[in-house]
């Protein structure tokens, strides 16, 4: 259904031209990129150690349809800045896909007991498809970011490797 590949700097100007606004960039990426995204942005994530950058390809078309990335932290690693380009491809299980990939390259290729998420609260389609490869909320992790006048409410999720390999089975 879908494969994650490395992303390169050639892929970045796919990526620009994906996010329409300040708010699309904030929803994807939230508050660590500024609008209009860039290149160098990007270059700076690539270059950090740290950071896994994906794009999503569809393998029966050849052709990108997303990007995903995984931030690796002390003690846990951070799945974000996922993003399916075209809206109607999302709630077609593209998503839980994408979140079950990086779960599995994430618990396969790092030392970390737990993975994690933020997602926006309003963003119930993420929200649900979270809930359904097994991620529960954390009630002791959120932030607020304003944009245009409005505060959104970002929430913390968390998967244990257990719970993951166990939902494999």
């Amino acid at each position: 259904m879908i494969e994650l590949q490395p992303f390169t700097t050639k892929d970045s100007e796919e990526l620009i031209s994906r996010i329409g606004d300040k708010r699309m960039l904030l929803q994807f990426a939230g508050p660590a990129y500024r609008f209009p995204l860039t290149k160098e942005q990007l270059d700076q994530d690539l270059d950090n150690e740290n950071r896994f950058m994906f794009k999503v390809v569809d393998p029966s078309e050849d052709k990108t349809i997303g990007h995903a990335q995984i931030f690796l932290k002390e003690k846990t690693f951070l799945l974000g800045r996922i993003l399916i380009w075209d809206e109607n491809n999302r709630g077609k299980g593209y998503g839980k896909k994408i979140v079950q990939e990086l779960m599995q390259y994430g618990f396969s290729h790092f030392d970390r007991e737990t993975a994690e998420l933020n997602v926006y609260d309003w963003n119930t389609g993420a929200i649900e498809c979270y809930k359904k490869v097994g991620f529960e909320m954390d009630p002791d992790v959120m932030s607020e970011v304003s944009i245009d006048n409005e505060l959104w409410l970002s929430l913390n999720m968390k998967i244990s490797r257990n719970t993951f390999e166990t939902q494999k089975i």
